[in-house]
């Protein structure tokens, strides 16, 4: 019996990361068709291929992906996030979305990378995304002694400690921000596969 519960939640194990992954791309994907099949349907009618709006959105996306990387529409851009950027409350929400999403994005930044952070004399290290090199545009209190801002995630995303500390303290690794997000997101829990092989 002992061993028939072992088997039930070895299989159990194997099976939930690959239904839950599956159902949530599943809702994802209906959630994007129907809201994108509302937009279109009154231009054409009953016509319905399915993944028709998933694709028609994507096409929307990498659309304005081109749009807003042309140097003219800079300008449109300013205006269209005018007021995003001075109502109160929807200005804090805005530009703090804004500069998360900007931090990911996929252009090179000297600010994008991962960091063993260890404080001298102790030997824990913690595992840290460098946000900023310079405390430009900082209050002078914050730019004592050449700081670096390092941004420390806590497992399955709950939040995070941002701590500025001395340049010698950290050391870059070769690591992707994406991979090291990924891996703190699971607590650092999956194995490494050039060691399991």
């Amino acid at each position: 019996m002992k061993r028939l519960y072992q088997y039930f939640f070895r299989g159990l194990i194997a099976i939930l990361p690959v239904g839950l992954t599956v159902y949530v791309f599943y809702l994802f994907v209906f959630w994007i068709d129907s809201m994108a099949m509302r937009v279109i349907r009154p231009v054409i009618g009953d016509f319905y291929l399915p993944g028709l709006g998933i694709v028609l959105s994507l096409a929307l996306i990498v659309g304005v992906g081109f749009l807003v990387s042309q140097p003219f529409t800079a300008r449109l851009m300013s205006w269209v996030e005018l007021p995003f950027t001075n109502l109160p409350v929807v200005k804090s929400i805005y530009s703090s979305l804004k500069s998360f999403a900007d931090f990911f994005a996929p252009h090179q930044n000297d600010s994008q990378q991962v960091v063993i952070l260890r404080m001298p004399g102790h030997e824990m290290s913690i595992v840290g995304l460098v946000t900023r090199q310079n405390m430009q545009g900082l209050p002078a209190g914050m730019a004592q002694g050449d700081p670096v801002a390092v941004y420390l995630p806590m497992g399955y995303m709950i939040g995070g400690y941002t701590l500025f500390v001395p340049r010698s303290w950290i050391e870059p690794i070769e690591m992707s921000v994406e991979e090291a997000m990924r891996s703190t997101l699971i607590a650092w829990m999956a194995a490494n596969r050039t060691d399991s092989s």
